[in-house]
């Protein structure tokens, strides 16, 4: 019993996120939702940058392995932008973004690389590593901030969440999420009460 009780407030964690985040918390999807989806669509455009690359750092099936990570970028890169389940698809960003930074990054350290070296000093060691994991490190953290606070006010989740409220009447402390478009406000303390 407790491990469904365990399941169930699993489920309600990873689709359910708060959504009383600021509204600039939008910007932080947008950055991360644009480069997941501009580099998932560069996996099917340019060999070099899905099936090439993946098979030069030895990744099994790689030509499966290519589009699956470009699909899980293009859609993923969609839901973070729009917010829509944001949590659930921040966690595989993470282990990707995680993935990434050591198959690449540690060779790159090591000077063992199979994919080309940066084309200006400093080539190997940690300031190597450091100037080219900048990216990934930006994704991996804002992936991880995504899966902490959610996905904001400005967020389709949040939208989802007002309708739920609305619907079953539930009362909400934040005035931010108060009111809908239907022109009701459901606050604390008063219940469902026109908007007027």
């Amino acid at each position: 019993m407790k491990s469904t009780s365990r399941l169930f407030r699993f489920k309600d964690w990873l689709f359910d996120p708060p959504v009383t985040g600021h509204p600039a918390t939008a910007i932080m999807r947008f950055m991360a939702g644009g480069v997941f989806l501009s580099e998932g669509i560069m996996k099917f455009v340019f060999a070099n940058q899905g099936v090439g690359r993946f098979t030069k750092l030895g990744f099994p099936l790689p030509d499966l392995t290519a589009s699956f990570v470009g699909g899980l970028e293009i859609v993923g890169g969609c839901l973070l932008i729009a917010g829509l389940l944001t949590r659930a698809i921040a966690i595989p960003f993470v282990v990707e973004m995680l993935v990434a930074i050591l198959a690449t990054k540690i060779s790159l350290y090591l000077g063992t690389s199979p994919l080309p070296l940066p084309p200006a000093p400093p080539r190997t060691g940690m300031w190597a590593v450091l100037h080219e994991s900048r990216s990934d490190w930006a994704q991996l953290l804002t992936s991880l901030y995504l899966i902490i606070v959610g996905p904001g006010r400005w967020s389709l989740d949040a939208r989802l969440h007002r309708q739920r409220a609305s619907a079953v009447g539930v009362a909400t402390r934040d005035p931010h999420l108060a009111t809908g478009s239907t022109g009701v406000t459901v606050t604390a303390s008063r219940g469902v009460r026109e908007a007027g």
